[in-house]
């Protein structure tokens, strides 16, 4: 066996070891656990849409049908963590997720499909973090209690660091342009659960 090629068990892979597995392993699940908005704009050829929203909502519910090695992706790796911990306690096995995300992946000239679609997680919450800051702040000229609202949203952000979750994401994941116009959250899962990899590309 070619030592280069990596365990599809590991708990992360770098993008070169993710290539030389899905060479090696045609049976390879990606899946990808952004938002449909997310993931139109911008997603690795022959991944798989999830949302990590979904998963959480059918946590109780996930049992795999397969033994196919399974490779989550977000934009930074922060997401798929948190959904490797979901399936992970759900009792999947062989989960595994890309180290940097998507970014990485762009990075390193890898190939990507791109659409029309929404912003990155992350950047609409620095857009929506940094509107409210300034409005408040400049609504605050005249009515000075207003802002308490940037302190607040500091306050928050803060937390948010410390604790690596980010509760304006999970808001912001809920709003329509975040969300796929038509989402069947039964076909969606088969593609991590279900025998055949047949879900939303």
């Amino acid at each position: 066996m070619n030592e280069s090629i990596p365990s599809a068990h590991s708990a992360s892979l770098t993008v070169d070891e993710l290539r030389a597995l899905r060479e090696n392993d045609p049976r390879v699940r990606l899946i990808d656990v952004r938002t449909p908005g997310e993931f139109a704009s911008v997603h690795i050829p022959g991944s798989y849409n999830v949302p990590l929203n979904l998963l959480q909502e059918h946590r109780n519910e996930l049992t795999a049908d397969h033994s196919d090695p399974v490779v989550l992706v977000c934009r930074s790796g922060m997401r798929a963590d948190e959904a490797r911990k979901l399936v992970d306690a759900a009792g999947l096995t062989g989960i595994s997720v890309l180290q940097g995300g998507v970014t990485a992946w762009e990075t390193a000239g890898a190939p990507v499909e791109k659409g029309r679609g929404t912003w990155s997680m992350e950047r609409q919450v620095r857009f929506t973090a940094g509107a409210i800051v300034l409005v408040s702040v400049l609504a605050g000229l005249a009515f000075p209690p207003l802002t308490w609202i940037a302190a607040i949203i500091g306050a928050g952000l803060v937390f948010s660091a410390v604790t690596d979750t980010c509760g304006m994401a999970r808001v912001l994941a809920l709003m329509p342009w975040n969300r796929a116009v038509s989402c069947d959250s039964g076909t969606m899962l088969t593609a991590l659960t279900g025998p055949d990899a047949g879900g939303s590309r």
